[in-house]
């Protein structure tokens, strides 16, 4: 079995070789427009790793080599140096603990280069894959590991790939957090030694922790200067990154599946294939970084990523678990009337000897709760047609409670240790589903393809894992292959997720896991959008969606108006803000319409059809970070700007709230310098026009200068909140 959680509807054109041949040597050149990556394959000797970042010309190749320039081992292996930090290690048949891997031979395959090593004694394999994605400036690497021994070998350390970054000032930017909080970024100096970044969840690696970085190579991070290296590691399970900085005048950097307490147990004749780690550079800060990863993840790792979605409005902060049919009838046609798209029918709809009434029972029943739904979903999504949206529903088939007719019928079916009890997670009653068992993944599949199939009117899935993996064991695994655990379940997964794809292709699903657990590359290609965080509140959502944009783009981007006081966090923020804020993503609704006043109603309405005009420009565009929250100046703001310069979405909020405040005017970036630019601000609640509303500016001046932002909106007394915010669309002549 192998582990390739992506490209699942990648199609590639052919490119041409990217090396230079020698007999018995080879100079790999792997390459994008702007990148190289470079490599000498000689035949029975350590594959050398020479460079990574810059593209380089032939001549620059030639020097390289000519020099004799200091290189590390590409992809090193355990026993011969117990020293060094390693990519692979094995325990052989017969209890060997070394590995001596050298270059046995390179294949190119259109944008596929492999590099085949093999080990000096035993009859070991590694194969070094090597993708390119030329218009994205992205290379993505993984390797596959096999033996011909004549027992089984323990792969005890098995890395994705490695990259080596020269020795100097460098930085790296990390996200991390925990529920409510995800995506909050952690700017510091490689330190000398090992730093770990991991995950052991299980299910939902990108709370805590998430599998991406970026490296500064020239001194403390910048946007728009300097050099990066970015990286992704695409596995939604328990994953590693390690950066070593020693006193080989490099610094290296492994990713790859976590392998504390997962040896792998490896058949002869079986492949073990590690998921892909993509790798991008620029010479020109984090956000061109940030543009290549976006543009990578619309275009290959997000299903039908270049479509532009729907405007919501979800029940679940509306309703909660209190689903009735008349209320959910009467959302439907409260967001109809606001110009919304789609409606969301979140958590409380199921059970029947459990009924669904709070967070601890219930789940694992599929099975309408006819006192709640006497009509059944038919009757919701006659009720959608009628009012003019879609219809969507909220499911979490991964998972089930212990107050649920499928636990009492297949106790047998859920991740558990045997002696140990049971280790239940959300509303202290809910585990999850062994996926290494294929009774289950047929549980999985049937749950989704009877809802899509009975009800072909649902056109989108709110996918939710609200649990951990809080216990090592799986009821199906044989006992010497129970570190297998975690591997197995996301194996059981991706066939689970490929079935539901190859039979309802079209079908909008949002990955959920308590919000941002599952936002990751790995886990993204069957899924159209990601659930960015529980936490609705539109000051920290301004700082959550930051650092997700630092890696993945706003198309996929959920984020929605809520109820003030907000629900998390108890702030009162203003319609205006809370909109504003919710605008920079894909836009949706997480609130009862019936309590919003028929002014607040009106400014909707006139806010979505707004964001209507700009969404292509959001969701497709290329987004320029202007002035980052975290460096806490009072005020945060992006851009957005189409491909061909000609149409801009400028958006800023205010993040503190001061007397006597001075704000910083923020230079706008993207735009063409020598088009001009008509301002219009959108969703305005000003009693008056910003002076330069309408107004016609260069974008040279718009990039040098920007405009100023008032710090306060200018609106009557009994209007006027702490926060203000602006967004403002510019068109090209």
């Amino acid at each position: 079995m192998d582990l390739k959680l992506a490209l699942r509807y990648a199609a590639l054109s052919a490119m041409p070789l990217l090396a230079t041949f020698c007999a018995q040597a080879e100079t790999v050149h792997i390459s994008t427009p702007g990148t190289s990556l470079l490599l000498k394959a000689d035949k029975d000797k350590e594959l050398r790793f020479y460079h990574y970042g810059e593209k380089l010309s032939d001549t620059d190749i030639k020097s390289i080599m000519a020099s004799k320039a200091s290189w590390v081992n590409a992809y090193a292996p355990y026993g011969i140096n117990t020293r060094r930090e390693t990519a692979v290690a094995a325990t052989h048949t017969d209890g060997n603990m070394t590995l001596d891997l050298v270059v046995d031979g390179v294949e190119h395959d259109g944008n596929t280069t492999t590099i085949s090593l093999k080990d000096t004694h035993y009859p070991f394999f590694v194969k070094l894959n090597y993708r390119t994605y030329p218009d994205e400036d992205i290379i993505e690497m993984w390797s596959e590991i096999s033996h011909g021994e004549k027992g089984t070998v323990t792969l005890s350390e098995y890395a994705s790939g490695y990259i080596a970054l020269p020795y100097g000032d460098v930085w790296s930017s990390n996200l991390y957090g925990e529920w409510a909080k995800e995506g909050w970024l952690e700017e510091l100096p490689v330190p000398h030694g090992v730093k770990v970044v991991k995950n052991r969840d299980g299910l939902r690696p990108n709370h805590a922790a998430h599998g991406e970085v970026m490296f500064s190579l020239d001194g403390k991070p910048q946007e728009n200067a300097g050099r990066v290296v970015g990286a992704a590691l695409c596995y939604p399970g328990n994953f590693k990154l390690r950066t070593l900085n020693d006193n080989s005048n490099w610094i290296h950097f492994f990713a790859g599946i976590n392998e504390e307490h997962a040896p792998y147990i490896l058949e002869k004749g079986e492949t073990f294939t590690t998921p892909a780690l993509a790798v991008t550079y620029s010479g020109n800060g984090m956000g061109d970084v940030s543009r290549n990863f976006h543009r990578w993840g619309r275009n290959y790792k997000l299903a039908h990523g270049n479509k532009l979605r729907d405007v919501l409005l979800n029940s679940w902060e509306g309703v909660y678990f209190d689903i009735k049919e008349d209320e959910m009838k009467q959302m439907m046609q409260d967001i109809a009337s606001l110009g919304g798209e789609l409606f969301v029918m979140d958590d409380g709809w199921f059970g029947n000897k459990y009924p669904r009434n709070n967070n601890n029972l219930g789940l694992g029943d599929w099975v309408v709760d006819t006192s709640k739904l006497p009509n059944g979903i038919k009757g919701l999504t006659d009720a959608a047609k009628k009012a003019g949206v879609k219809f969507g529903i909220w499911i979490e088939p991964e998972m089930l409670d212990e107050k649920s007719e499928l636990y009492e019928k297949h106790p047998d079916y859920i991740i558990k240790a045997q002696h140990r009890a049971n280790m239940p997670g959300r509303g202290k009653a809910q585990i999850a589903l062994d996926l290494a068992n294929p009774k289950c993944q047929d549980i999985v599949f049937t749950i989704v393809d009877t809802l899509l199939t009975k009800y072909p009117d649902i056109a989108y899935i709110k996918w939710d894992a609200n649990n951990a993996m809080p216990i090592h064991g799986s009821q199906v695994l044989p006992a010497n292959k129970q570190s297998h655990n975690n591997i197995e379940y996301w194996r059981g997964l991706s066939k689970t997720l490929d079935r539901i794809r190859e039979k309802h292709p079209d079908v909008v699903i949002q990955a959920c896991s308590s919000g941002g657990g599952r936002v990751n590359y790995g886990f993204l290609p069957w899924f159209d959008e990601y659930w960015t965080s529980d936490n609705t509140d539109a000051l920290q959502r301004v700082y959550i969606q930051w650092g997700t944009s630092y890696f993945f783009p706003a198309i996929g981007m959920g984020s929605h108006i809520s109820a003030a006081p907000n629900h998390q966090t108890g702030r009162r923020t203003s319609l205006k803000y809370r909109t504003d804020v919710a605008m920079a993503g894909r836009l949706g609704m997480e609130l009862q319409p019936k309590d919003m006043t028929d002014a607040e109603k009106e400014q909707t309405r006139r806010a979505i059809a707004d964001y209507k005009v700009i969404r292509p420009v959001v969701q497709l565009g290329d987004l320029y970070r202007l002035q980052s929250p975290f460096d806490k100046k009072g005020a945060a703001s992006l851009m957005y700007v189409t491909p061909d310069k000609k149409q801009a979405a400028f958006f800023w909020w205010k993040t503190e709230s001061m007397a006597a405040e001075q704000l910083h005017k923020v230079p706008m970036n993207g735009l063409d310098p020598d088009k001009i630019y008509t301002v219009r601000e959108i969703n305005r609640i000003d009693n008056k026009p910003l002076q330069y509303e309408g107004q016609a500016f260069t974008g040279r001046a718009l990039m040098a200068n920007g405009l100023p932002m008032p710090a306060f909106h200018s609106v009557d007394k009994a209007d006027a909140t702490d926060f203000s915010s602006r967004v403002l669309i510019l068109e090209a002549k």
